[in-house]
């Protein structure tokens, strides 16, 4: 196995370089309990984590919120270090976005640990997949062949359209459906349709939900998507988001998130989970019928301030001196 993740790691990092290389291209109710985190990845948390007060006061922020926005709203939050969860409309169905680059790079992972596709296999664009919005590969030469790691890459990091719908002609739909399921995914669905870049109403839409969404991030973060090596890889792919709106916005520089976000026919999310000093958690903010792109983004990043708000240190240096006063004779 450690040869497994050892050689996961190269082609990421080959990958990374790859793609540098070819940069030309581009001219209030509590949710059901998962798997636990792995203990290492709390070995760098020193600080104390969040007090019953202080969870209960920052999931109340957030129910005001977004009570408060006008669009319809679903948010799950899980603290990875103490196991307390807390949602908002979890369930709520959504149209997915780019959020269903999510389970398609698990769905090739799973075909990939089968045995029935490499991370190393070479794919080429054809007219047919290439895509506008997001990505730099829509001004790729046609012919143009690329690996799978690159494929995945491009797909969760710059949201690349062309990349996603290369490797989804290369599976196909009906696998995708079929590993959705095997993966414990119930609501979350894809369509030709769904995959369509219109802003308008699509025939069969595709659809998730936060709890679903969530589900698969914790998943990842715990090494049990898949496995454990496919898992930790997934994870850094999403590390490596370069959104910086939305969560990251929300968020200081220097703390670490593996995210990824989605934006399409009035609909506005972002998914991920985050590496702070009181312990990481996961936060996945789903937006629907939203006024505008813009103000669903003000607001996926004001759920991040607040959560940011009762996680860094300076909150539990706040804490810890309200019970030394509250000692005090």
């Amino acid at each position: 196995m450690k040869k497994k993740a050892a050689a996961a790691l190269v082609l990421l990092a080959a990958a990374m370089w790859g793609l540098y290389l070819l940069g030309g291209l581009a001219a209030a109710r509590v949710a059901g309990t998962v798997s636990a985190p792995p203990e290492a990845s709390q070995a760098d948390s020193p600080e104390a984590p969040l007090s019953d007060l202080e969870w209960d006061a920052m999931v109340l922020a957030l129910s005001k919120a977004a009570l408060a926005y006008p669009g319809r709203v679903g948010i799950c939050l899980k603290d990875l270090r103490t196991g307390r969860t807390w949602s908002y409309q979890p369930d709520r169905l959504f149209p997915s976005a780019s959020l269903i680059k999510v389970p398609i790079m698990v769905a090739v992972f799973d075909k990939i640990v089968r045995g029935e596709l490499s991370l190393d296999t070479r794919i080429r664009l054809t007219g047919k997949d290439r895509r506008g919005g997001s990505g730099s590969l829509k001004w790729a030469r046609e012919g143009t062949a690329l690996s799978v790691m690159e494929l995945l890459y491009r797909m969760i990091t710059e949201s690349d359209n062309t990349a996603a719908q290369m490797i989804i002609d290369h599976v196909g739909y009906s696998y995708l459906e079929l590993a959705f399921r095997r993966i414990g995914l119930v609501y979350t669905n894809i369509t030709p349709e769904g995959m369509s870049l219109s802003s308008g109403r699509v025939a069969r839409e595709n659809y998730t939900t936060p709890r679903e969404m969530a589900l698969l991030v914790d998943r990842l973060y715990a090494g049990a998507m898949i496995d454990r090596d496919s898992s930790q890889l997934m994870l850094d792919l999403m590390k490596h988001n370069k959104g910086r709106t939305r969560l990251r916005k929300g968020l200081p520089i220097g703390w670490e998130i593996g995210h990824k976000t989605g934006l399409l026919r009035r609909s506005c999310h972002d998914v991920g989970v985050v590496f702070s000093p009181r312990g990481d958690y996961i936060i996945a903010v789903l937006t629907g019928d939203v006024p505008s792109y813009a103000s669903a983004k003000r607001f996926i990043a004001r759920m991040a301030r607040l959560t940011y708000g009762y996680y860094n240190i300076d909150a539990a240096y706040a804490q810890s001196g309200r019970s030394r006063n509250s000692n005090a004779i």
